[in-house]
């Protein structure tokens, strides 16, 4: 186990190397600068222009501006934000703690309402729940993330009142239940897909565990139904439920970006869309770098737990 965890901690680190050099030239070769908006309103000067250009080190050559970045990042140091000349560090600190919040508790949502379907769904298996659950989790694959994010606030903000339209909470009021009430909102939106995936994958995970011969040894023995279930097929389900979480990492964070930008939500996601319309490429690129780092360590969670819930893949790794 120790030599897979060096080999994969090995190719993270090319991977990320990889996504920099990737973001970098995108960011710096796209149309426009952090300048631009200066140069659109007339209100600077060409010379006060090129004096910035310099000082923020626009004008050297692309590889020399990366090699720069690239060792400020590596010593602790992200950069100064272009719009707020704060540290990159400590603006992405200040919004981390929101998507966080949202994201865990939607997963952990997501991952019990989609449990519980996809196991009853396959015990009852072409029944009605069954069939009503398989086109649920088809409409909500289909669902665009804002369109249902503005369906409920419309429908639960806008006309029934019971919920807030945005932000994490009200001010003046920063309490526990006043922000789980403005969480309740963003979380319903964020797990609606996760928990159509995760439903369909546990359904036919546990439709092929419950037909193996183990578990109809276990019933000729007189063992419990409910025994069954959940210490012998539910353990062994839980394989692919275990990859699709750390998998499911990229499309949390994307849904994230549109659910913080439909209820104001003051995370990271909405945060990277006001720095790309602003082109502030310092913090658009220390929020790249710290997603990617957050997909890849989903992904070596995910194959560390393989190897929790199957000592096998232990052994052999």
């Amino acid at each position: 186990m120790s030599t897979f965890l060096v080999q994969r901690l090995m190719q993270a680190l090319v991977l990320l190397l990889i996504v920099s050099m990737i973001g970098f030239a995108i960011l710096h070769l796209a149309p426009g600068g952090p300048l631009s908006q200066f140069a659109a309103g007339g209100e600077m000067s060409q010379e006060d222009l090129d004096r910035i250009t310099e000082q923020l080190g626009l004008n050297r050559a692309l590889p020399v501006q990366y090699a720069e970045w690239l060792w400020r990042m590596l010593r602790g140091d992200w950069g100064l934000s272009y719009r707020d000349h704060q540290p990159v560090l400590h603006i992405i600190a200040s919004h981390i703690g929101a998507t966080l919040e949202l994201m865990l508790t939607s997963t952990l949502l997501a991952m019990l309402l989609g449990a519980w379907i996809g196991i009853l769904g396959a015990i009852k298996r072409y029944s009605l729940f069954d069939s009503l659950a398989t086109i649920g989790a088809m409409i909500a694959l289909s669902i665009p993330t804002f369109w249902f994010g503005l369906v409920v606030i419309y429908v639960f903000s806008v006309g029934l009142g019971w919920l807030p339209s945005g932000n994490r909470y009200t001010i003046g009021d920063g309490s526990f239940l006043n922000q789980i009430h403005h969480l309740i909102g963003p979380c319903i939106v964020l797990a609606l897909v996760s928990t159509a995936v995760w439903s369909r994958y546990m359904r036919s995970s546990m439709l092929e565990v419950i037909n193996q011969d183990y578990i109809r040894t276990a019933r000729a023995k007189g063992v419990p139904e409910g025994q069954i279930l959940l210490r012998h097929a539910f353990r062994n389900a839980l394989l692919p439920m275990i990859t699709i979480t750390g998998l499911h990492v990229p499309t949390l964070l994307s849904g994230a970006l549109v659910t913080e930008t439909v209820f104001t939500w003051p995370g990271m996601g909405r945060l990277f869309l006001d720095s790309i319309s602003y082109r502030d490429y310092p913090v658009v690129m220390g929020i790249l770098m710290f997603t990617a780092v957050l997909v890849l360590l989903g992904s070596l969670i995910a194959d560390l737990l393989y190897g929790v819930a199957d000592p096998r893949i232990a052994r052999n790794g």
